[in-house]
């Protein structure tokens, strides 16, 4: 495994304890492998079953609660069936724990005692959680307007938890700082995290008997489950294991939509043939919104997602505050209790089966429990 500067092509051996590199540029990583589907045969039903496809080489070193192999549900949106995974039924709560796991993991493998990451709520709780398995200390940065409960649940860990005034764009600024010194766990910046959540591939594939769905739709905030699952799809296609990336289509609330209007002035510009030039790296304040987990004003990770969307034929889509609701209250009353940014992915889903093809096979997920919020 080795990093690689996405800006400069610089590359670092796996030994160094690195986010960034020098030159400021996100880091991918390199990581070559061999995975068969007989591998993972009477291995437990966990995420670390890929194991030759994670990052982290010792049993000894992995931080673990044994999560993942989340159930992958059929659920009714009006007259189209849909396949869910339940990762609200994750050990803290929500999917961030594949990040947080082999990202905790490598930092145990090299021996940092401390961490520092900033958060919405669910990243902060999984980061926390996992750093307290492994007795590492952890320092956790989020808005001052977080849940409640999601904030009760990173100090029940343990956590040195510090609310920023201002929005999610304030709370990332005020970890830069404290990064400086110590190791940033990020779900963002540190491409470990994505090499977790890219492990929803590999559990989708496999549930569907190595088959890749048509269409997997999916939330973007930071975008790191959609270029997790992204990176998890290519991996399986490079390996010979399914023929074709599904087409990945990411959901977006109406208040905070800086992917979709990139996405939006890209496509517009190729219909018209206009060529527009539309800025990458244009941030957008954010209004208010019950979505609280993907009120995201400037992914650091916007060009690759939008490469992501691109490459698979895929699209964008927004919801409001009100469709997120009216979309709560029907998974409520089917019996599912998730969050309400978990909700703007089922309002998202709603809206895509409205124009979706006949038997196309489409898979979403449940974010977070609805235990969360509040």
């Amino acid at each position: 495994m080795e990093y690689l500067c996405t800006e400069c092509g610089k590359t670092y051996p796996s030994s160094e304890v690195i986010w960034q590199c020098t030159c400021g540029g996100l880091l991918d990583i390199i990581h070559e492998f061999r995975f068969d589907p007989d591998m993972v045969k009477g291995r437990e039903p966990s995420m670390w079953r890929y194991r030759e496809a994670l990052p982290v080489k010792k049993d000894t070193v992995v931080v673990s609660f044994h999560e993942g192999y989340t159930p992958l549900i059929p659920v009714d949106f009006g007259s189209r069936r849909v396949l869910i995974k339940q990762d609200h039924l994750f050990p803290t709560g929500s999917y961030k724990d594949r990040g947080a796991s082999v990202l905790v993991s490598k930092a145990f493998e090299r021996g940092i005692k401390h961490v520092v990451e900033d958060s919405s709520g669910n990243a902060g709780s999984a980061i926390a959680a996992y750093c307290a398995h492994a007795s590492i200390q952890c320092d956790i940065y989020v808005p001052q307007a977080t849940s409640p409960s999601k904030l009760k649940q990173i100090r029940s860990y343990g956590a040195d938890l510090h609310t920023i005034k201002g929005d999610r764009a304030a709370t990332a600024r005020a970890v830069l700082s404290a990064a400086e010194n110590t190791f940033y766990a990020s779900h963002s910046y540190n491409p470990l995290f994505f090499h977790g959540t890219k492990t929803f591939a590999y559990e989708v594939c496999e549930q569907m008997g190595w088959n890749a769905p048509d269409t997997v739709i999916l939330p973007i905030g930071n975008g790191t489950l959609f270029l997790g699952a992204f990176i998890g799809f290519k991996e399986l296609k490079d390996q010979g294991i399914i023929p074709a990336l599904p087409v990945m289509v990411g959901v977006q609330s109406a208040s905070c939509a800086p992917v979709y209007r990139n996405y939006i002035a890209s496509h517009m510009g190729k219909l018209l043939k206009t060529g527009v030039d539309y800025r990458i790296d244009d941030a957008e304040s954010c209004l208010p919104t019950i979505a609280e987990g993907i009120a995201i004003s400037n992914p650091v990770r916007k060009k690759q997602i939008l490469n992501a969307v691109t490459v698979t034929g895929g699209s964008v889509i927004t919801v409001d505050d009100s469709e997120i609701e009216h979309s709560l209250k029907k998974m409520y009353s089917s019996g599912y209790y998730i969050e309400p940014t978990a909700g703007a992915v089922t309002a998202g889903v709603e809206k895509y089966c409205m124009t979706a093809k006949e038997n196309e096979r489409i898979v979403s997920v449940f974010t977070g429990h609805g235990l969360k919020h509040g």
